[in-house]
């Protein structure tokens, strides 16, 4: 080992002033003096006493101590470049990233890794804010202070500024989950032009393992996109979804030690400090200026996003005039001009806030609650 590390290593804690002396090879004494000359004149101290001056770029020793201790004693596992952006902020650490990844590797707290080759052929960014954007669910353990339990994050991101559009934990990669997502982008931004995702069972039907995607038989969430006039892309490969998987990748390695060090232990509040804390700061940090400023999203002022974005299915009415969906009977109420509805081909949706509408063409006959109870009933029960 260098003799810095050692010293680092004996600054951080990890091991003693006495421990240290043996590695290196000298005596007590001669430690205390290599010690003293650190605090005083940092590595020059130690490696070039030709100068007869410190080195004007030289760090207090009591500064890196505390960043040491502070990496250890509050921040251990973080990367380099989170920890450091976070020290800067929260800690008013003034000094460089390279100062303190040389610090932390140095004294052992931080492993070195050697440099990956990376494709170096990059796909150029879209243009502007919401013609493409990013969808994809990453399984985890996310919540590191319950290590047993696993949580699915679903993220938007927008490809022209990279900022994260809609971030939420679920137990699972479901359709309700990502409708839930694409609602909630959709009420914020508009209508994005174009939406690219791996080919999940939510996203697309495959007759084939591995295969083209069928592009006729959609999924519910492929029907709610048509219905927008969103261009949905499917990806063939993990290489393709380069910035998802990258996001992914950032996301795991931040969120979870931010959600440990905040004592996050449920779903609930780990998306309640997504939602007001992570995000946000992701995006600061992260985000950048699309090359065209103007935003492609769409406004979507005169489309009911709730029968957008739900589950759809073609029932027959029943000669009791119920509709059974889902084990719920839905009992529709008499029509005007019409004796009854039984044999009637129907469309039925189930929301997003639980309750279930039945509609004939444009015509809506019936709409129910979660429980299957018409909102007349509730009107009479709450009367």
């Amino acid at each position: 080992m260098k003799i810095q590390e050692i010293i680092l290593r004996a600054m951080s804690g990890e091991i003693t002033w006495i421990k240290a002396a043996m590695i290196i090879g000298i005596s007590d004494r001669s430690m205390r003096r290599w010690r003293e000359r650190y605090e005083k004149y940092g590595y020059d101290g130690l490696f070039d006493r030709r100068r007869q001056r410190p080195s004007p770029k030289r760090a207090s020793v009591k500064e890196v101590e505390r960043i040491l201790k502070l990496y250890r004693n509050i921040y251990m596992g973080f990367n380099v470049r989170h920890f450091h952006q976070i020290a800067q902020r929260e800690h008013r650490v003034k000094l460089s990233y390279t100062f303190v990844k040389k610090a932390l590797q140095e004294s052992g707290l931080v492993a070195r890794r050697k440099s990956c080759g990376r494709h170096r052929k990059r796909r150029e960014r879209r243009a502007s804010f919401g013609e493409l954007v990013h969808i994809d669910g990453s399984e985890h353990a996310w919540l590191l202070l319950v290590p047993d339990e696993k949580q699915t994050l679903i993220a938007l991101q927008d490809d022209a500024t990279g900022k994260i559009l809609y971030a939420q934990l679920w137990e699972e990669e479901t359709s309700y989950a990502i409708m839930s997502g694409l609602c909630h982008i959709t009420l914020q931004y508009g209508i994005c032009m174009s939406l690219y995702s791996d080919r999940a069972s939510w996203a697309f039907y495959t007759p084939k393992a591995g295969g083209k995607v069928d592009r006729q038989n959609l999924t519910q969430v492929g029907v709610a996109l048509d219905k927008l006039g969103v261009e949905h892309i499917a990806s063939y490969s993990p290489q393709g979804r380069g910035r998802g998987e990258r996001l992914n990748r950032t996301l795991q390695d931040r969120l979870v030690n931010e959600l440990r060090v905040a004592g996050v232990t449920d779903i609930n509040a780990a998306n309640e400090y997504l939602n007001q804390v992570f995000i946000p700061q992701f995006n600061r940090d992260f985000g950048r200026c699309p090359r065209d400023p103007e935003s492609v999203f769409v406004s979507f002022a005169g489309t009911d996003l709730n029968q957008i974005f739900c589950f759809e299915a073609k029932r027959v009415v029943n000669k009791d005039n119920t509709v059974r969906y889902e084990n719920q009977i839905l009992q529709l109420q008499p029509q005007p001009l019409r004796r009854t509805c039984s044999g009637l081909h129907v469309l039925v949706r189930h929301h997003l806030d639980g309750s279930y509408s039945v509609w004939k063409g444009p015509h809506l006959l019936g709409r129910f609650d979660s429980s299957g109870n018409t909102m007349e009933q509730l009107r009479k029960k709450a009367a």
